[in-house]
């Protein structure tokens, strides 16, 4: 029952891909290794599709965890995280008047994200990056609601503080 056919799982790329890719992109800033994790993915999920279980999560839940996993694995070789805070500083709409105001801006975002946990700094990156709602992170995460919900606003409240 919990396995899944070949043209469902083609039905998962069309649906997914680019949500994901927009996701990998944020999460690393870097649209190469975004595009090598999103192929990384599907390549994991095609090879894990038989254990697909759609009474434990969702195609969408089950699909980013996987995501989820290629990206820490590939932060434990690198790590870029100043696109996740751009957009959560409000991308293009932050006033950005020139070049210098981009770099002193992205300088200030990137010391601003040094002082969120490595969880504060994924919920954030699942929150706004990959547009996941606070119910869909925790089931992603395996944390209770509360949990994830109060590490979404803390590191929001901290960015807000770093950046005034």
């Amino acid at each position: 029952m919990g396995t899944m056919r070949e043209d469902t799982f083609e039905r998962l790329y069309a649906e997914h891909a680019q949500a994901l890719f927009a996701f990998l992109r944020y999460r690393t800033g870097d649209r190469v290794l975004a595009e090598d994790l999103l192929a990384d993915t599907f390549e994991r999920a095609l090879r894990a599709r038989r254990r697909y279980d759609p009474r434990k999560a969702s195609e969408k839940t089950w699909l980013y965890t996987i995501a989820l996993n290629c990206l820490r694995d590939s932060f434990r070789r690198r790590s870029t995280e100043d696109r996740v805070l751009e957009h959560i500083a409000g991308g293009p709409s932050f006033g950005y008047s020139g070049e210098l105001d981009a770099i002193a801006d992205r300088d200030l975002l990137s010391r601003g994200l040094e002082a969120l946990s490595e969880e504060e700094r994924e919920a954030i990156a699942l929150r706004f990056g990959a547009d996941l709602t606070v119910p869909e992170i925790a089931k992603l995460t395996g944390e209770r609601l509360t949990t994830v919900e109060g590490r979404v606003y803390r590191a929001l409240r901290k960015l807000r503080e770093s950046l005034d």
